[in-house]
This record gives structure tokens, sequence and C-alpha cells, in this order.
């Protein structure tokens, strides 16, 4: 279960990551912040702030995700890194001062509650029972 999470979530930030470099699909912000790498800034579907390096970011998370799919030990890593960098992010995109990650990478609006999704949902799987599933003897599986 664990490996189909790091498949599907990889999947889908690769997806996401190509998606923000298609110009019909990201509009120009609202109020355009001075980003020190503002290139491709914008909205992804009109709701999610990205720019290059964020897309960026999404490509290698999900690629990292795909690979990591070939081995419990790998995605068990995989979901619990990913717990702790999008709790991370969304933390520093609550405050005005720390809501563009190092000035490159925008992470506010509604890029705080998707990333808290992530941490909820990579937490499950990284650390929950899916993570221990594998830990435990086949004889002591529930049937």
């Amino acid at each position: 279960m664990v490996k189909k999470f790091a498949l599907i979530f990889g999947i889908v930030y690769v997806l996401v990551g190509i998606m923000g470099f298609i110009p019909g699909l990201v509009t120009p912000p609202e109020a355009p912040e001075a980003l020190p790498a503002d290139t491709g800034h914008g909205q992804l579907l009109g709701i999610f702030p990205v720019n290059l390096w964020h897309n960026l970011v999404h490509l290698a998370i999900g690629v990292w995700g795909i690979i990591a799919a070939k081995s419990f030990g790998a995605a068990v890593s995989y979901a619990r890194a990913n717990t702790v960098i999008f709790g991370a992010l969304t933390i520093l995109g609550l405050f005005p001062v720390t809501n563009v990650l190092f000035g490159l990478a925008p992470i506010y609006g509604n890029d705080i509650w998707l990333h808290l999704l992530n941490t909820l949902v990579a937490g499950y799987f990284g650390f929950g029972p899916p993570a221990r599933q594998k830990a435990e003897p086949m004889h002591h599986r529930p049937q």
C-alpha cells in the first residue's frame, strides 16, 4: 500500500510539475510579488501559486516518488520525508515573511491547505499502519 502511495503521489507531482509549464493552465497572479525568481510566476489552474522553481520542485518530488515506489523501505522513507517537508512548508506558508521559500518559490494562499493535506496523507502512509505492515511477520497478519 505504501508503494502505491509513493507511485500515485509521484505521478501526480510529475503531472502538476508539467502543468505548471503550460501557459494556458497558469494565469498571471492578481497581485504580483517581487520575486527574485519570477519566471513563470502565476496561478496554476487559477488557484495555486507557482513559478519555474516551484514547478521544478514538483517534478523532483514526483520523480523521487516514482523511483521510491520500487521498494517498501524507499516508499516509507519517501512518505516520511514528505511528511516533514510538507509540514514545514505548511508552517512557513502561514507567515508573510517566510511565504516565499528562500525568495524562490511561492508557498502561500491555497498552497497552505494543499501542503497540509499532503502532510496528513504522507504521514498516514509513512508513520501509520501501512508503514508498519511489512514489519510484521506473515503469520501475525490478520487474514
